[in-house]
């Protein structure tokens, strides 16, 4: 099964400081046909105005992953977290038994691009917990990297989920596959650029959800940045 999910189709959320496209259902878009994916819970592509940003909330059983596109995210949280994230910095929080948190634009002028990855959890009520790392263009240019696994193999960043993220650069003509074991689910994610999968010419802001399925297959088409996810029914 390819399902292919174009970005006009997504959710809108025009807030004057945020511009929002939901992937799945999400605050007041609610569509019974996008709620989920697998554990894949939701994407949110968020543009914040400079010096703005979403207050203290809390967040309890849920693995939070934010994938930062452009410009400067500032985080903090209950933990004693404080940092600012860049181009090629990536975030896991696992919320657990409650974290509260807050994002802003850490540029008082330009905005902030990111995408908000949410994930159901494996194991309820565990203690919350931050990780951050940085992945270089070079190490997902025309490649593969994983950025996110239930064990932190490679340099990811660890989730408490038997699920796995791969970020990828693709030149136009690159070619990459990611086998799937049996039963697995698979979802593609096009950040920019325009990139074909299992035959099916994505453009940014795109999405793919495959199903029974043996492998995820891509091809560059124009200097695409592509999310992969390896997930468990």
């Amino acid at each position: 099964m390819l399902e292919v999910r174009k970005s006009q189709e997504r959710g809108r959320a025009e807030h004057g400081w945020l511009s929002s496209r939901h992937s799945f259902s999400f605050a007041e878009y609610c569509d019974p046909r996008h709620m989920g994916f697998g554990p894949l819970r939701v994407i949110n592509e968020d543009r914040v105005s400079g010096g703005q940003g979403f207050g203290t909330h809390g967040h309890q059983n849920m693995e939070i992953i934010s994938y930062v596109l452009g410009g400067a995210l500032e985080h903090k949280d209950s933990l004693g977290t404080g940092s600012v994230l860049r181009y090629g910095d990536v975030q896991r929080m696992s919320a657990g038994t409650g974290v509260r948190h807050s994002e802003f634009n850490h540029d008082a002028k330009e905005p902030v691009h990111f995408l908000q990855i949410w994930i159901m959890p494996e194991r309820q009520g565990v203690e919350p917990s931050y990780e951050e790392k940085r992945f270089d263009e070079a190490s997902k240019r025309g490649q593969l990297r994983l950025i996110v696994s239930p064990d932190g193999r490679d340099g990811s960043l660890r989730m408490n989920q038997d699920a796995y993220l791969y970020a990828s650069i693709l030149a136009a003509g690159d070619k990459l596959a990611l086998e799937l074991a049996q039963g697995r689910l698979g979802y593609v994610h096009v950040a920019r650029g325009s990139v074909t999968v299992n035959g099916t010419v994505l453009d940014a802001g795109d999405a793919l959800r495959l199903k029974d399925v043996a492998s995820i297959e891509l091809e560059g088409g124009g200097d695409a940045e592509v999310l992969v996810f390896d997930l468990p029914r």
